[in-house]
């Protein structure tokens, strides 16, 4: 194989033990030019970018292969892949061998899952191909689409990673096209938690395998961690020459970061890249409880802008003087509390616990154990911890067992971890909010394909209340409307799992039937989103909750309009917002959407107080003003929280890659 006409002719990093990009620092002139692309550029190119006319030829090449194949047997068909498959390895992804295999995969895709690529799907799979991230609309197919780049690369002798952003997606996702995979004689392998170092080792050695981003984060960390324990580079040589060390438990699992398909990719590389991955060992906690709980009292006796400061917006609590002066006078001489930096570092985690992570928003209780909510998918994560003793924090806090402290043995930023991939690729139903900063951090140029068929989604005015009271009355009412009287499905996207709670109770009250899902009922999500299109059918959700499900509409749903969408938050995000809007409407079906919002909601405290605060007077005063006065607020928030979530983004890399460098200099690496 020509890996040059495959890889693009990509600088490999020396001495790693399987192929991975080089992470070299770009020379300076090279990091201003991308920034001056970033900065003007991108936003010229952006609209440009919706209409690839570029990637349109591949449609009316795979039509010309796609009628010949209709009429050859099954073994034909077969035939021709193994033909394909060698000149790709041969001449690499030139355009007349990628047409011919895109219509071999539609063809074989047609006889074992009843399947056949849409026009929009070709051009997706050409763009991904090529590696660029592509946004498409929810509902168009995106996971059918990856079939596409997915077997056309592993024909090409690649290492194929397609990645979802759960366990259930990945293992879903993979039993529904292993019959297409099989067929064309590519064994496909899935990562999910739980599975054996050699399970997975034997998953990686497929040509395709479907993972989520944290599973592969978490095995290549600790294939860093073997990889370091097992001495020289001539040594992991001389392992793999005398057969890997399958027997070793420090074996590696991976065959390297070749090319990497990301699902969901705004959420993977935007959303969940504010905290690096942590690979850690318990250690033991000794009398942590006692000296939590004894935290705790002080913060509950220190005052508010008085003893200290809180900054929400940024998630940070900041002891001022008066606040160190009580400390001093409070705190003993024994233990932890002899040292006045220590103390007060305690304390400053006590405080954070205590006003800036609330239960059923920053975190739920299940069986006993603080787990961790996403707060951009509303999605349990069992397995995080947050770091520096505020988890064992905030365990005391709501009266859990103390769980031990990490040590971390290993670490990497998402960032980081994509840009090694040789060749990566991803697609999202938004992407166009964040283009810059994937261009700038993920050297990916984003592509909008066209719709399949029109959009039938209709936007109605938003309806802006002055509180939350009297916004929860309405999102009742217009779902007893819409639900009851109409009999349409509704979907209500929450922020919290505590509003959808408020809301399901007040749901209760009025007798409207509905189906909770938040956090708490991860297991049950993607059944729950499946069954949103049947008539009449009221379903609470948070913000992304279900993603990666398609909802279909029940019998007789579309002539009554189809389903209807109700927003009861703003996002930080404007593509989470994006995101639940899109549910509703999908594949040219009817269906309609609408914001349902409050002046006094946790956006617009935050992120805008003084400008919140203004805007109730107004709207109180001049209630015509309430649309525009929404739309300029709701704009002004998003921004300021963008601008700070960025930022975080940007300043978790830069220290991610300052550790790097200190742990290299040590000999210690990652």
């Amino acid at each position: 194989m020509s890996s040059h006409s495959v890889l693009g002719g990509t600088r490999l990093a020396r001495g790693r033990p399987y192929p991975e990009r080089s992470e070299d620092p770009s020379p300076w002139h090279d990091r201003l030019a991308g920034q001056l692309h970033l900065r003007l550029t991108v936003p010229i190119t952006r609209a440009v970018s919706r209409h690839p006319r570029g990637l349109r030829p591949i449609v009316r090449a795979v039509a010309k292969h796609g009628v010949r194949l209709r009429g050859v047997d099954d073994e034909a068909l077969r035939a021709e892949a193994v033909a394909i498959r060698a000149g790709l390895r041969r001449e690499g992804f030139t355009l007349p061998l990628v047409a011919a295999c895109f219509a071999l995969i539609s063809e074989a895709a047609s006889r074992t899952i009843g399947q056949r690529h849409y026009d929009c799907q070709l051009i997706a799979g050409w763009a991904l191909l090529r590696g660029r991230l592509v946004e498409m609309a929810t509902g168009e197919g995106k996971t059918f689409a990856a079939t596409l780049p997915a077997v056309t690369a592993a024909f090409a002798g690649l290492a194929v990673h397609v990645i979802t952003v759960d366990d259930y997606l990945a293992e879903r996702d993979a039993n529904e096209l292993r019959p297409l995979y099989s067929f064309l004689g590519l064994p496909c392998g899935t990562i999910v938690h739980g599975m054996t170092p050699a399970a997975r080792r034997e998953a990686y050695g497929r040509p395709i395998v479907y993972c989520s981003n944290k599973e592969l984060a978490f095995d290549y960390l600790r294939d860093r961690v073997a990889a370091s324990r097992r001495g020289s580079q001539l040594h992991l040589a001389l392992t793999r020459l005398r057969g890997g060390g399958a027997a070793s438990g420090e074996s590696l699992v991976l065959r390297g970061l070749v090319f990497g398909i990301v699902d969901e990719a705004d959420s993977v590389f935007i959303d969940e890249a504010r905290t690096p991955l942590i690979l850690s060992t318990k250690v033991a906690s000794g009398d942590e409880r006692a000296d939590c709980a004894r935290a705790l009292e002080l913060a509950g006796n220190l005052v508010a802008g008085e003893d200290f400061r809180i900054d929400a917006p940024n998630r940070l609590v900041r002891l001022e003087e008066a606040g160190v002066e009580k400390l001093d006078s409070l705190r003993g001489d024994t233990g932890v509390w002899s040292s006045a930096r220590a103390s007060e570092e305690l304390v400053t985690q006590a405080l954070s616990a205590l006003y800036l992570f609330q239960l059923d928003q920053h975190y739920v209780v299940i069986d006993g154990t603080i787990q961790i909510v996403d707060e951009s998918t509303g999605r349990v994560m069992p397995d995080r911890s947050w770091e520096r003793g505020l988890h064992q924090m905030i365990e005391v806090k709501e009266g859990c067992e103390l769980s031990e402290r990490n040590e971390t043995l290993s670490r990497i930023t998402y960032q980081r971890l994509f840009r090694r991939y040789v060749r990566l690729s991803g697609m999202t139903g938004t992407a166009a909010e964040v283009a810059g900063e994937i261009k700038a951090v993920y050297r990916l140029n984003i592509t909008r394909v066209p719709l399949n068929r029109p959009s039938r989604r209709v936007r109605l005015p938003d309806v802006v209340c002055t509180d939350a009271g009297t916004k929860w009355r309405a999102v009742v009412d217009a779902v007893d409307a819409i639900a009851r009287r109409d009999g349409r499905p509704v979907l209500i996207g929450t922020r919290s799992v505590r509003a959808s709670e408020v809301l399901s109770a007040l749901l209760n009250e009025r007798g409207i039937d509905h189906a909770l899902l938040n956090a708490k009922q991860d297991a049950e999500e993607a059944l729950v989103i499946s069954r949103a299109g049947e008539g009449g059918r009221v379903t609470v959700a948070t913000n992304m909750a279900g993603r990666g499900t398609d909802i279909k509409l029940g019998p007789g749903v579309a002539a009554r309009g189809g389903l209807h969408v109700i927003l009861t938050e703003y996002h930080e995000s404007r593509r989470v917002d994006r995101q639940l809007l899109g549910r509703g409407a999908r594949q040219g079906d009817p269906g309609s959407c609408q914001a349902i919002v409050a002046l006094d909601d946790e956006l617009y405290r935050v992120h805008v107080p003084a400008a919140s605060r203004m805007a109730a007077t107004l709207v109180g005063r001049r209630p015509y003003l309430a649309r525009p006065t929404l739309r300029l607020l709701t704009r002004l928030a998003q921004a300021a929280a963008e601008r700070r979530n960025a930022y975080g983004r940007r300043q978790t890399l830069a220290s991610d890659l300052r550790i790097s460098k200190t742990l290299a200099f040590s000999g210690r690496g990652e």
